[in-house]
This record gives structure tokens, sequence and C-alpha cells, in this order.
């Protein structure tokens, strides 16, 4: 289980195809963990790119911390992360409260990120977005132990189970989670999205109650395309293939054209 230092925390990472020359660094949701993308995304991903995923702290197999869940902490972390693993610049995918760290990130150090990629990220002024994922994280469960299953060829044993829902119960009353979520209640009204440097891909749930969180942010990125897919906040678990391949044509397609500029 490979672990490293972030920021003085431990944090658990997964990389695949390490020797590709372009990275993907992949940013998950609030209540879930790298096995989002490590299942299904991912390995669709990894045939063209170096694929780093990591748990955020408190989720997965990191260390726990009852602090610091705010946007500027987190892309710290992203950040510090990069550096931990040598990594000068690469493409970042955030999904859900993880699009949010995504473009904190781009937009508190635009010359690291090369494109962007944000997955139904919600508004954190909507309270009723802000409840989807307290949804989502229990269905996010199920989807986790039947990968497991399918993956592993074995059950998931009760112990295994009772240890993922005291980490869901630790994040849910013991840390700052959701006070740190409602003090960025106005991040998105308040960014100057001329500073965001990337090409920017977004995707939303066709039926997910964030869409018209994603058609507002098309509306005010300069350099965004936008993509609905079929579903709701779930996509990622509804249309782990299609996510997939709809990311590897945008990064690829990107490169292409930054090629030709520079050619």
């Amino acid at each position: 289980m490979p672990i490293i230092s972030v920021n003085d925390k431990k944090v658990h990472i997964q990389e695949l195809n390490k020797g590709a020359e372009q990275t993907v660094v992949m940013i998950h949701g609030m209540f879930s963990n790298l096995s989002i993308y490590y299942f299904n995304i991912a390995p669709i991903l990894a045939k063209h790119f170096h694929v780093v995923m990591f748990d955020l702290k408190s989720h997965g197999m990191s260390e726990r911390f009852t602090d610091g869940y705010d946007l500027e902490n987190m892309s710290s972390d992203v950040l510090v992360l990069m550096d931990a693993l040598n990594i000068k610049k690469a493409h970042l995918v955030g999904y859900s409260f993880g699009g949010l760290i995504a473009l904190k990130t781009a937009l508190k150090d635009p010359n690291r990120i090369k494109q962007l990629v944000v997955i139904e990220a919600p508004d954190p002024q909507d309270e009723k977005a802000r409840g989807i994922i307290e949804e989502y994280s229990k269905e996010f469960l199920e989807h986790y132990v039947a990968n497991f299953t399918d993956t592993t060829k074995v059950q998931m044993g009760k112990r295994q189970m009772e240890k993922n829902h005291r980490m869901y119960e630790f994040l849910f009353n013991q840390t700052t989670i959701k006070a740190d979520m409602i003090k960025e209640k106005h991040f998105l009204s308040e960014v100057d999205f001329s500073e965001l440097k990337p090409s920017t891909l977004l995707m939303y749930g066709a039926n997910s109650n964030c869409r018209p969180t994603g058609e507002w942010l098309n509306e005010q990125i300069g350099q965004a395309d936008l993509e609905l897919i079929p579903g709701d906040h779930n996509i990622p678990i509804q249309e782990p293939v299609l996510i997939a391949e709809t990311i590897a044509h945008f990064l690829s397609k990107s490169l292409k054209t930054l090629s030709q500029n520079h050619g």
C-alpha cells in the first residue's frame, strides 16, 4: 500500500502507467475514496497517461485529521502531492467537491495545470447540492463493496465494512468537514474566471441537480466545453466508460492543439 507524506500527512496513493509522458492527477469527492476511479475509469486513461489517484485526508487509507477541509488547504495538498511525486505539470480531474478542489488548484497555481476536467462540481451555495453529497456517499459505499468483490473475487468481510462505516462516522461527526464546506459557499461567485488558464472540460449528469452549475460555469469559463452525460450526480458510477473515454478524447485533443500551436 503506497503511502507518502504530504504536508506532514500520510497519504495513500495509487499510480498506473508511470512511464507515460503526460500525467493525470485525479481527485475524488468528499466521503468517498480513490476507488471511484481505480476500478473502471483510471485503467482506460492509463492506456494513454500516467494516472495518479490519492485518498483525501481522512478518506480511504489516508491519515485522519479533524480539520483543514477548506479549499485553500485541500488545493495546497494537491500541489504538495505533485511536488512529492516530482510532477512539474499535470492534467487535473476532480469529481463533486473534488471538482471544486481542482478549480481552486488551477486558479492557485495555473502554471502547474495543463488541462482541467471538472465532473459534477456543486455550487457550495446550494443547500440541495450539498445534501446530495451525503446521499451520494451511501451509494458510493455500495458501489465500492460491489467493485471490491468483482475485482478481488472475495467477499468484503464484516470487519472491512465496519471500518468503512467508522470512517464515514468520523468524517460526519468528528471533523470540520461540513463547516468548512459551508465556509466555501461563496467560492464560485467570488472567482475571477479570467484567471483560469487551462482549457476546461465540464461533465455533468443530464438529470443532475448540479447541472445548472455546470451550465453557469460553461458561460463563465472562456475555454470550456460542457458534456452532458446520461445520469445524475453519480455519473462516474453510472457511466464510467463514457466518462473515461470523454476525458481521454478531451485531453488528447487539447495536446494535439497545443503541439500544432507550437509547431
